[in-house]
């Protein structure tokens, strides 16, 4: 490679040099997670910042790294931090970047919306947005769902992170927990009381509540105002409410929640393009748009060397496939 013209280090810090108010930045969400470093990468006066989960790769001593769950992205900064760059400004090329001090095999990095720093990045997803500039969507089925449900006594509920009670909180791990295990997710997803308590001290979140007439938590879902976006972030319905649909309460009133606050909804995408959950979300969606990700190799030959002889496809890092 030629002289770099931007260099890469990696902090122990457990994320502190990338925080911000942002949710997918902030404090609570970056603990939550277990974030362990930053990623700082130098280029002239541009700085930018990436909190990243170190891992060590079969037991070590080779490691490799990869963003917290979301959008958590790169906060790009002068030098200095007397002032916050724009995209167009910071744009990096990691091939002409040195990796080398960071003593990683590999980087896997989840940008926020919209056109990331780095240059090169591939598209992970497309996600669904409900954006209140644009004529707002929703389906007649939906809509008489939704109807249907407030005639007989279903209540939208929406309280701030910081003061939802250990009750909502227990209703809401429910739900969710019981989502999963209907969608056979994998043990990722499945998260511990302790990691909803984190997050939800964060003053960027909400938790969405549709309440069963009888006053049990139907369906819900955590809120997190990150990037300019109102985030759909994690969600789940009752067993018992299924068959009314609660969750559509729940999103039409997260939509109206981001019109009043002029920011676009990010119901995010499926798990595979075009499957239910992606086109429950169209119903709702009034654009989309793509997520972007970077799959960055710092060390070609140590990750040649664990890659040989793994046939992966698209999955990165392919030792990990």
């Amino acid at each position: 490679m030629s002289d770099p013209v931007a260099t890469a280090e990696l902090i122990a810090d457990r994320g502190e040099a990338a925080v911000s108010e942002d949710f997918f930045r902030s404090r609570p969400f970056l603990e939550a997670e277990g974030v362990t470093h930053t990623l700082r990468i130098a280029a002239g006066d541009a700085e930018l910042l990436a909190p990243l989960i170190v891992r060590e790769i079969d037991e070590g001593p080779e490691r490799d790294a990869i963003s917290p769950y979301g959008y958590p992205g790169i906060a790009v900064a002068d030098i200095d931090h007397t002032r916050v760059w724009s995209m167009s400004d910071a744009r990096i090329e990691p091939a002409e970047t040195d990796f080398s001090a960071t003593g990683l095999v590999t980087a896997f990095v989840r940008h926020t919306l919209g056109e990331p720093p780095l240059a090169g990045a591939s598209e992970r997803n497309v996600v669904q947005i409900a954006d209140p500039e644009l004529l707002r969507k929703s389906r007649s089925s939906d809509r008489n769902q939704i109807n249907k449900n407030l005639r007989n006594g279903y209540e939208l509920r929406l309280v701030p992170g910081p003061e939802t009670s250990g009750a909502e909180r227990a209703g809401f791990l429910a739900a969710y927990e019981q989502t999963m295990h209907r969608t056979g997710a994998s043990e990722r997803y499945f998260f511990a009381a302790a990691y909803f308590d984190r997050i939800l001290e964060s003053e960027r979140t909400w938790l969405a509540l549709a309440l069963a007439p009888g006053g049990e938590i139907a369906a819900a879902s955590i809120a997190a105002d990150s990037d300019g976006y109102l985030h759909y972030y994690l969600s789940g319905s009752a067993d018992s409410h299924l068959r009314d649909s609660p969750m559509k309460n729940v999103v039409a009133g997260l939509v109206d929640f981001s019109a009043e606050r002029g920011t676009p909804l990010n119901l995010g995408g499926g798990i595979s393009h075009g499957d239910r959950l992606e086109e429950f979300k169209r119903g709702f969606a009034n654009r989309e748009q793509a997520w972007l990700s970077s799959e960055i190799v710092c060390d070609e030959a140590a990750y040649a060397r664990l890659s040989a002889g793994r046939d992966a496809g698209s999955f990165f890092p392919a030792y990990r496939a």
